[in-house]
């Protein structure tokens, strides 16, 4: 087996910050969240990273949450990539248009290469009844996802989960395409699950893990969103849902993938899970 790493690169997901006092009932401790991302980033100085990606929810809530948390994520050495999650969308009306661009994002969603592979970055958030403004057509669309979930037993047709757009799913298709005809390995992120299935997985996962299937060179599919954690494989693709950071009141929850040729080492720290994903 390889013993040196391609390229290697930090995860985290769920910080949740804000200023809040503790949910007792779900176990989460918004304003500690800080202290656990100095800490997570600090670890991540300790090494050679291609960069740090955070798979959504960086705040719980409040605009001003992120003028809080941002300046922690400065801190780091490394490069810096954001996706956005529900949370990052319980703020004022006004500012549901322009949370992308508070965190330093061009586009909601994109992609990058590093060394062979293809990271796909996507607005899970499109088609929800929570980012988009009000009256928009995309929270009749979401609420018309959730009540065929409800009607066909599933149990993810949530008010907290989203879907993709038909824009963003050819844009997707054609990435996924694109990757293939380069020889790229592929690694899809989205704040939100698609398996195995749960109550927090997109409201369009049917439709996700169908496309995913069709595509052998889609090595991993990672998100947040489902603070417990979660792993599954489907077609030859692993599907790790990593733990969120804002839960208990100290143990931390991130991790450092080790891209080598034949597999990924995932490296928990805290109460995230350390794995091993051999590809095929």
């Amino acid at each position: 087996m390889p013993s040196t790493p391609l390229f290697r690169f930090g995860v985290v997901a769920d910080p949740q910050y804000a200023d809040l006092e503790p949910n007792l009932t779900l176990d989460r401790y918004p304003a500690n969240s800080l202290v656990k991302l100095r800490e997570a980033i600090e670890e991540f100085n300790r090494h050679d990273l291609a960069f740090v990606i955070t798979l959504g929810d960086i705040i719980d809530r409040e605009w001003r949450s992120f003028d809080a948390v941002l300046p922690v994520y400065e801190t780091l050495r490394h490069r810096t990539y954001f996706l956005l999650g529900n949370h990052d969308f319980a703020v004022a009306p006004d500012h549901l248009g322009t949370v992308s661009a508070r965190v330093g994002m061009a586009s909601a969603y994109y992609d990058f290469g590093h060394s062979g592979y293809r990271f796909i970055v996507l607005d899970g958030n499109e088609i929800s009844v929570f980012a988009p403004p009000e009256g928009d057509p995309r929270r009749e669309e979401a609420r018309a996802l959730m009540k065929a979930l409800e009607s066909t037993g599933a149990p993810n047709g949530q008010r907290w989960n989203a879907a993709i757009g038909d824009t963003q799913y050819d844009w997707l298709v054609a990435k996924l395409r694109e990757a293939k005809a380069s020889g790229e390995k592929v690694v899809v992120m989205n704040h939100y699950p698609v398996f195995p299935e749960n109550t927090h997985n997109a409201l369009n996962s049917a439709r996700m893990l169908e496309l995913l299937a069709a595509h052998d060179h889609v090595v991993a599919y990672f998100s947040g969103h489902n603070h417990a954690g979660n792993f599954g494989i489907a077609d030859g693709t692993y599907f790790v849902n990593f733990m969120g950071m804002v839960d208990t009141i100290d143990s931390n929850a991130y991790a450092i993938v080790d891209v080598y040729e034949d597999r990924l080492e995932i490296a928990g720290f805290g109460r995230e899970a350390s794995r091993t994903l051999a590809l095929r």
